[in-house]
């Protein structure tokens, strides 16, 4: 029974409808990735180990342009990464990543991540991803808890 369910080709109803909603809408930062030739593989394709290097550069640019987040105070590791892979990206697409937090506990939070390309106008979801990130102390080397002025700058800028 396993290989009938594994092997269909017929489409659920439940998998068209989601994909015609707008996943966009509620992400409120967005910025382009440049594509490197060494991204590419035999295949033609970037490759899907790259997509943690894409998410790491949005993160990156998230915490510095949207929450601008003090390093002086406290440093961020990443406890769990995760990603859906919805579409090829190639070597001549152009593509941007959209960045939110999605939870903030007392020591970690959630960034969720969509990668998209757009093609003539038209903008494509190439993978949705999500990290859990926690806010670490370098010098004890144990997570920490956030701060309230870190908190604050991300429940404001998410207007959570």
């Amino acid at each position: 029974m396993f290989f009938k369910s594994f092997w269909r080709k017929k489409e659920n109803q439940a998998d068209k409808m989601s994909v015609s909603l707008n996943p966009t809408g509620d992400f409120k930062y967005k910025t382009s990735i440049d594509i490197r030739f060494t991204d590419v593989d035999l295949m033609g394709h970037v490759n899907n180990a790259v997509y943690l290097t894409y998410m790491e550069i949005g993160r990156s640019k998230y915490w510095k342009q949207a929450v601008n987040w003090n390093w002086d105070k406290i440093g961020v590791v990443i406890g769990e990464a995760s990603i859906s892979y919805l579409a090829p990206i190639f070597l001549d697409d152009n593509i941007s990543i959209y960045v939110r937090t999605s939870r903030i506990g007392n020591s970690s939070f959630d960034l969720e991540y969509l990668i998209t390309k757009t093609k003539d106008g038209k903008e494509t979801i190439c993978s949705k991803g999500k990290t859990i990130c926690i806010a670490f102390d370098y010098n004890s080397k144990k997570a920490a808890p956030i701060t309230n002025e870190e908190r604050n700058k991300m429940i404001a800028f998410e207007q959570l």
